[in-house]
């Protein structure tokens, strides 16, 4: 889940009661971007990339982002292989697939709506 730092850098100190569909499918939205834009990468580069671009605001927990992972791979969006790092270590990398690219279409439709509605509401609310 991506949990976003709160004024002065602290982390909320739980998770939102109540999910949407949408919202929990950011993480979804994010990796798949990331693997079309930026190519292969293991899952600690992930962290790392999502905490550097957001400027540390968005954080990946490693216990979120790995089942998701996981979770993509199963459902044929990313295909996995293991590789050496940058650091010499065996680390498995994640590519996006033609499905991925489809899956990753249908999740920006969803994201626009869904900041579309949420900026339609706090203009007229």
């Amino acid at each position: 889940m991506l949990l976003p730092k709160l004024a002065g850098g602290e982390m909320p100190n739980r998770v939102p009661k109540h999910t949407n569909d949408r919202l929990q499918g950011t993480l979804d939205l994010v990796v798949l971007k990331m693997l079309e834009a930026r190519g292969p990468m293991h899952g600690y580069a992930m962290v790392e990339h999502i905490g550097r671009i957001s400027n540390q605001v968005l954080r990946v927990q490693e216990g979120s982002l790995y089942p998701a992972l996981h979770r993509m791979t199963q459902a044929g969006w990313l295909r996995a292989e293991w590789r050496q790092s940058e650091n010499r270590r065996r680390a498995r990398y994640y590519t996006i697939t033609a499905a991925g690219r489809r899956q990753l279409a249908e999740e920006e439709r969803n994201w626009a709506a869904l900041t579309g509605a949420v900026a339609h509401l706090l203009r007229h609310a």
